[in-house]
């Protein structure tokens, strides 16, 4: 993840609030005898909770923030005083960020839509004060429940870009030329394989003012859903397109055969990738003529295709209609968000060293019932609903 401002995973370890305990308190005033009890309830914890936010497109703010922790909520004290409830924790993430446990790769949660949140850490209840136990034939109690305690975990959070239009290819394919030119995206471009080594996202303009987003993914060799090449690395990207771009180079030995081998490869990934349209797009096609451009059209999968060159601008205008037309098959402008989530293979990533260092838990919960000498008995929470 180093050298890189495009971060798409992270670990962080998490922890919400314990509640704080409730109060034994017992009101004692001049002209007042036998008061009763007065003691006020705990605070709750924080929560610790994932939030969307379109604002962010990497999770490079979280790349060095290794612990979230939440507040302890603070006991009750006298007069009914309820303890304050602990600071809530908000994890901004980018939309289409994926929340999985650490140690077991559970998938959590995602959040899809801006200001969309999910907790992931529910703090912990306060306790119920003395007050709160009283009754007609318990008119003195001397006992209070302490708060809940905190939950924690590790949670690693992966981004998995939202698109409408994925380009899928071999290195070297174009893929990142062609984005340059329907968008206005500045992809580095070069003659030499894994030329990307990240996802480049652009926005493309369509008519009457129309756009949608397009995105770039680093080149796929065979064997990538092995561990080849870039391997899974940036795979995880296509899972929420809605229509998948295959670029295939008009130079290539066999373009069918090419095809089936990145289908054959987003299929070993995620069998579900082979339900989403797909375009067949045959790039640098400035160096074929009418004649070998109608004999290749025979050899090509039944799926819609088209003869593209970024360099001439050839085919370009009618792959955005194509493209736009596929988008809207459904008589709707079709925006993929939802998935069908897998546990997450925890042995693929790789992180930095520190990461399982756990914070001590420093917070001293105090007795605000200050001059009293009554016990403190604990109710349990299974007890009191």
């Amino acid at each position: 993840m180093s050298g890189s401002n495009f971060i798409d995973y992270v670990k962080i370890y998490c922890r919400s609030g314990k509640g704080g305990r409730g109060s034994t308190h017992f009101r004692r005033e001049k002209y007042i005898p036998k008061g009763g009890p007065d003691g006020g309830d705990g605070g709750n914890g924080g929560d610790v909770i994932m939030r969307a936010n379109r604002n962010y497109w990497t999770l490079l703010h979280l790349k060095y923030q290794r612990h979230i922790l939440a507040g302890h909520g603070e006991s009750g004290s006298g007069r009914l005083s309820t303890g304050k409830a602990g600071e809530t924790k908000i994890i901004e993430v980018p939309c289409g960020t994926v929340a999985y446990d650490a140690e077991t790769g559970e998938y959590l949660c995602d959040v899809t839509e801006d200001g969309q949140e999910v907790v992931l850490l529910k703090g912990g209840r306060g306790g119920k004060g003395n007050n709160f136990f009283k009754t007609s034939t318990n008119q003195a109690p001397r006992y209070a429940q302490p708060g809940e305690p905190y939950q924690e975990r590790y949670v690693i959070f992966e981004l998995k870009l939202l698109a409408d239009v994925g380009l899928v290819g071999f290195p070297n394919a174009g893929k990142s030329t062609l984005l340059s030119v329907m968008t206005a995206a500045k992809p580095k471009i070069a003659n030499y394989p894994f030329t990307t080594l990240e996802p480049n996202l652009g926005m493309v303009s369509y008519r009457d003012f129309k756009s949608f987003v397009m995105a770039d993914i680093p080149g796929i060799i065979e064997g990538a859903s092995e561990g080849k090449g870039l391997g899974l690395r940036f795979l995880r990207h296509i899972e929420r397109n809605s229509l998948l771009l295959f670029l295939v180079p008009a130079d290539a030995n066999d373009i069918a055969d090419e095809y089936k081998i990145l289908l054959n490869e987003l299929a070993n990934y995620n069998p579900e990738l082979l339900d989403k349209r797909r375009i067949l797009a045959v790039s640098k096609s400035d160096m074929l003529d009418e004649e070998l451009i109608e004999e290749i059209s025979k050899t090509l999968p039944d799926i819609p295709h088209i003869f593209i060159s970024s360099l001439t601008g050839q085919g370009i205008v009618p792959l955005k209609d194509l493209l736009w037309r596929e988008l809207n098959a459904d008589g709707d402008y079709r925006k993929t968000t939802e998935i069908v989530h897998r546990n997450l293979d925890i042995k693929t990533l790789k992180f930095d060293d520190g990461d399982d260092e756990i914070p001590e838990d420093d917070y001293d919960e105090d007795d605000f019932d200050e001059g009293e000498n009554y016990d403190y008995y604990e109710e349990d929470w299974d007890d009191v609903k």
